[in-house]
Protein backbone atom coordinates (compact mmCIF):
# COMPACT_ATOMS: atom_id res chain seq x y z
CA UNK A 1 0.00 0.00 0.00
CA UNK A 2 0.97 3.61 -0.46
CA UNK A 3 2.21 5.70 2.39
CA UNK A 4 -0.27 8.20 3.83
CA UNK A 5 0.95 11.78 3.39
CA UNK A 6 -0.28 14.82 5.23
CA UNK A 7 -0.83 17.31 2.39
CA UNK A 8 -0.49 20.35 4.65
CA UNK A 9 2.96 19.23 5.78
CA UNK A 10 3.98 18.31 2.24
CA UNK A 11 2.87 21.72 0.96
CA UNK A 12 4.83 23.50 3.69
CA UNK A 13 7.93 21.40 3.01
CA UNK A 14 7.72 22.22 -0.69
CA UNK A 15 7.40 25.95 0.06
CA UNK A 16 10.43 25.78 2.38
CA UNK A 17 12.47 24.04 -0.32
CA UNK A 18 11.50 26.66 -2.91
CA UNK A 19 12.43 29.49 -0.53
CA UNK A 20 15.75 27.83 0.21
CA UNK A 21 16.60 27.50 -3.49
CA UNK A 22 15.65 31.14 -4.12
CA UNK A 23 17.82 32.21 -1.18
CA UNK A 24 20.73 30.19 -2.54
CA UNK A 25 20.38 31.87 -5.93
CA UNK A 26 20.29 35.31 -4.31
CA UNK A 27 23.37 34.52 -2.23
CA UNK A 28 25.22 33.50 -5.36
CA UNK A 29 24.04 36.58 -7.26
CA UNK A 30 24.51 39.25 -4.61
CA UNK A 31 27.12 37.69 -2.37
CA UNK A 32 30.13 38.28 -4.60
CA UNK A 33 32.62 41.00 -3.83
CA UNK A 34 33.25 43.70 -6.40
CA UNK A 35 36.68 42.32 -7.45
CA UNK A 36 35.19 38.84 -7.79
CA UNK A 37 32.40 40.19 -10.00
CA UNK A 38 34.94 42.01 -12.18
CA UNK A 39 37.11 38.92 -12.48
CA UNK A 40 34.12 36.72 -13.41
CA UNK A 41 32.92 39.25 -15.97
CA UNK A 42 36.35 39.61 -17.57
CA UNK A 43 36.72 35.82 -17.71
CA UNK A 44 33.32 35.52 -19.45
CA UNK A 45 34.27 38.24 -21.94
CA UNK A 46 37.62 36.56 -22.64
CA UNK A 47 35.92 33.22 -23.21
CA UNK A 48 33.43 34.84 -25.60
CA UNK A 49 36.26 36.54 -27.50
CA UNK A 50 38.18 33.27 -27.79
CA UNK A 51 35.10 31.46 -29.04
CA UNK A 52 34.34 34.18 -31.60
CA UNK A 53 37.92 34.14 -32.86
CA UNK A 54 37.63 30.42 -33.68
CA UNK A 55 34.43 30.76 -35.69
CA UNK A 56 34.49 30.40 -39.44
CA UNK A 57 32.91 33.16 -41.47
CA UNK A 58 30.38 32.08 -44.07
CA UNK A 59 29.35 34.20 -47.03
Amino acid sequence: MAEIVNLRLARKAKARAEKASAAEANRAKHGETRPAKRARKSEEERAARDLDSHKRERD
